[in-house]
């Protein structure tokens, strides 16, 4: 494990999943480009993308802002491979990482993921041999070092752990509001890959920007400590406060974004105790909230039939709660315009599968269809 750690003195890693838009919805490359200049002066290395991102303007976007723009020396990438996304036999599978070379411009990937397993996909990855094809491109030299991203539960990733003892790293959700999550388990999981001696990269550190503006008790209780901190900084620095820690990602959509993350992570120091008891307050305030976990994926989406914008449905539920003088009809309307709505449910189940914070969907839209008028 210290070997790999040394690969990544820098501990933030830039994730490439929600990447700053322009007004036709293409991804802004110049500010991109900005971003990836902060990072890269400030000892940032770590890239990471996915072949299912943006349906491809991820992995190309990295492209123009760092492989065509940078020596192949000045930065490290990651994407991953999905056998159970865009894609529906063994050939289709293996192609995404020929086709994540040539999007990407990379020339071989440093870190190299088998995406998103859980107990209702990995068998996909057997069935498509996926295990033996990213050992034979880490012979090939076209992988350096390979491993998995991971939402489900600690038994199931011994268990994963123990079938595939060669994998590198594992990529967890980590972050304070679900350390002690049942349906996440971020402290659990993170001691089992500890255990086995494999680093781990953070995703969803700030659970999908919930802890960057999180709800107003636990906002009271950070600007209490008079830091001046960033919400976003205490949740990142959690993270990378952990034992065994390659990288942790931040999902940054603007260049200010960068320039916070940069701003506390250049020079990082781990929390210390008063910040750990501040912590362990926000988790208990966290606990008792009875807000939507969501963090707007949309894993749940790519294969709804009924067209239902789940994550932005939940978003509104959420903001309701949290503001009496909410126009909860009117958001509605706007975010369910042109596509399904929570009655039109017809509970097919897939979106549960596809969740990786396994949240009951199909519950918890019945309980949206309230706001339709």
């Amino acid at each position: 494990m210290e070997e790999m750690m040394k690969l990544n003195p820098f501990r933030l890693g830039f994730g490439l999943m929600r990447l700053p838009k322009l007004e036709d919805g293409s991804i802004d490359i110049p500010q991109v480009c900005e971003m990836t200049d902060c990072f890269i002066e400030a000892g940032g290395t770590y890239f990471d993308t996915a072949y299912v991102y943006d349906n491809g303007a991820s992995e190309a976007a990295f492209r123009a802002a760092v492989a065509d723009r940078y020596p192949r020396d000045a930065y490290t990438i990651c994407t991953k491979l999905n056998a159970w996304m865009q894609c529906n036999d063994e050939k289709s599978a293996q192609q995404q990482f020929y086709t994540s070379l040539e999007r990407t411009g990379a020339g071989y990937f440093d870190f190299y993921l088998l995406h998103a397993i859980q107990r209702n996909n990995y068998q996909k990855y057997d069935e498509y041999h996926i295990w033996d094809f990213v050992a034979q491109k880490k012979k090939e030299g076209l992988i350096k070092h390979y491993g998995f991203s991971f939402h489900a539960d600690p038994d199931f990733l011994e268990e994963m752990l123990q079938a595939h003892p060669e994998v590198d790293f594992v990529q967890l959700q980590i972050n304070y509001a679900d350390w002690e999550n049942p349906g996440v388990a971020s402290r659990r999981n993170l001691e089992i890959c500890r255990a086995h001696g494999k680093p781990v990269v953070v995703m969803e550190p700030v659970k999908g920007g919930i802890l960057a503006d999180p709800i107003p008790k636990v906002k009271q209780l950070l600007d209490a400590n008079g830091k001046q901190q960033s919400y976003a900084s205490w949740a990142v620095r959690f993270c990378a406060s952990q034992e065994g820690i390659l990288a942790v990602l931040s999902g940054m959509s603007n260049t200010a974004q960068m320039e916070d993350n940069l701003s506390y992570m250049k020079d990082f120091h781990p929390l210390d105790e008063a910040e750990m008891k501040v912590i362990r307050e926000a988790q208990a305030i966290l606990n008792a909230d009875q807000a939507i976990p969501c963090t707007g994926c949309h894993y749940c989406t790519e294969g709804c039939p009924m067209g239902i914008p789940i994550p932005e449905i939940f978003t509104v539920a959420n903001r309701r709660k949290g503001s009496p003088h909410f126009r909860t009809v009117r958001e509605y309307n706007n975010v369910t315009q042109g596509k399904g709505r929570a009655a039109d449910c017809i509970q097919c189940g897939q979106c549960e599968g596809a969740c990786p914070q396994h949240l009951p969907i199909i519950h918890l839209l019945e309980e949206c269809r309230e706001m339709e008028q």
